[in-house]
């Protein structure tokens, strides 16, 4: 007897919902990663001469200002999808992002830039905590984990456009003279033209708004919002939305793990993922230098190691892909708890592997997808098992707080690490450094509770 698809009876509400709620995280990752595709060019042009040896701490400060606003806005907007529900509140998140990327573009110092940073973290950090709910609610018990890790391994689409408009804009070399076209001569006023191709990136992030429509009009709230909303109105202890009962005995053990989890999720994602790229543009950067090219202008050298820098992404965006959609059918195989330990082990192999062991560009062509698939593809596991820990009433909130004050946890690691590269440590070698934490999730896990099987909490 051959065993029911996962993705049989589903219908298309539930995978309208769930290309909406994935539709919304891509440009969720889009918001984050575009500043990663561009901060070797944004912080160098916003700060002095005599700064530049400053900019990996601004960088670092930067990422901890959008680990911090994810974290409040989890938080906040979680509790507020629980208290008002998921589809305008939803719809708020998108918009509160979406502007403030789109304000980045006209950043003139590099506080300005960190500060923006915050506020589109935001409403990026509501964004998933919602949508993720959203997603659980919607699709049953045996399609949940799947539609979990596909709404999370849509963020790969956000990193691929990131790297796209990385690629295609910030590293061409011609766009900086579209400043002295009609169109563009405007910003001439507050930028130089050499930034203009960076601050083009950012004003892409507007785009995400039209969303909006496609929520308000179509998206309903889901039935198990609706019940416990009136479980709430006829009884006291049922309300929701409480950040509090996070704490209470029978979620503190729940809560404790997700947060730490979720802490050194990021903590990794910011510190060690993300320079899987700069793996790649270092070690073809020094065997640029070996090679003794000297026909070659340094705007033309810079754009080569772009290109490098932009493939490694491209290969690291990859490889996280596949290890988030690849996350829910092998935690319905082996569970939520072993699937986490799988990645966990795996990420610390691989990030010392390709951080300190390999210096030639050909290997890490073949390993930066498998590192992407483990360092990152833990992170679509979040999205499947954090609404499994709390009832409904309380979902949006324990998803968002588990999620966003992970990252808040995460904020001194980062700092940590841009204060270690000022004192001359090189930026591989923190990252390998930082790489340690993935076994601290080792031990996070010996207390985690086994999920697998069991119908949503009402």
């Amino acid at each position: 007897m051959l065993q029911e698809r996962w993705y049989s009876g589903i219908t298309r509400y539930q995978w309208f919902v769930l290309l909406i709620a994935l539709t919304g995280w891509l440009f969720d990752t889009f918001e984050g990663q575009i500043f990663v595709a561009s901060m070797r060019e944004a912080m160098p042009s916003l700060v002095s001469a005599d700064s530049q040896k400053n900019i990996p701490l601004y960088n670092n400060i930067a990422l901890g200002m959008f680990l911090v606003g994810g974290a409040l806005g989890g938080i906040i907007f979680g509790m507020l999808s629980d208290k008002f529900g998921r589809k305008r509140t939803m719809a708020f998140t998108i918009l509160f992002y979406s502007f403030f990327t789109w304000m980045s573009a006209f950043s003139q110092q590099w506080y300005h830039l960190a500060v923006l940073r915050f506020f589109v973290a935001l409403g990026v950090g509501g964004e998933w905590a919602i949508a993720s709910a959203f997603v659980a609610e919607v699709f049953p018990g045996k399609a949940r984990a799947h539609a979990g890790s596909i709404f999370h391994a849509s963020g790969v689409l956000g990193t691929l456009l990131a790297v796209a408009v990385g690629t295609l804009l910030i590293a061409n070399p011609a766009a900086a003279q579209w400043a002295y076209s009609p169109l563009f001569r405007w910003t001439q006023s507050f930028a130089e033209p050499e930034s203009l191709p960076w601050r083009l990136g950012f004003a892409f992030g507007l785009v995400p708004a039209v969303l909006i429509i496609f929520v308000r009009m179509f998206l309903q709230e889901p039935e198990n919002w609706k019940e416990a909303k009136k479980r709430a109105a006829e009884d006291s202890a049922q309300q929701t939305g409480v950040v509090r009962e996070l704490f209470s005995k029978p979620f503190l053990r729940s809560t404790t793990v997700g947060v730490l989890l979720a802490a050194i999720g990021m903590a990794t994602f910011w510190g060690v993922h993300i320079y899987g790229k700069d793996a790649l543009y270092r070690t073809a950067q020094t065997q640029l230098e070996a090679d003794n090219v000297i026909e070659i202008t340094p705007q033309e050298k810079q754009s080569i190691l772009k290109r490098w820098e932009m493939l490694g992404m491209f290969l690291v965006t990859v490889g996280l892909g596949i290890g988030q959609v690849y996350f829910g059918p092998l935690s319905q195989k082996i569970g939520r708890k072993n699937t986490f330990l799988v990645y966990h082990i795996g990420s610390f192999l691989i990030a010392v592997l390709v951080f300190q062991c390999v210096h030639t560009t050909t290997p890490l062509l073949f390993l930066l997808p498998v590192f992407g698939f483990l360092t990152a593809g833990m992170h679509a596991g979040y999205a499947v098992y954090f609404p499994e820990l709390y009832p409904t009433r309380l979902r949006g909130t324990g998803t968002g707080f588990c999620f966003n004050a992970g990252r808040l946890l995460a904020v001194p690691v980062l700092f940590l690490t841009g204060w270690i590269q000022t004192q001359g440590v090189p930026l591989l070698t923190a990252a390998a450094y930082l790489s340690v934490l993935y076994l601290f999730g080792i031990a996070v896990l010996f207390f985690a509770q086994e999920t697998k099987g069991q119908e949503l909490l009402q």
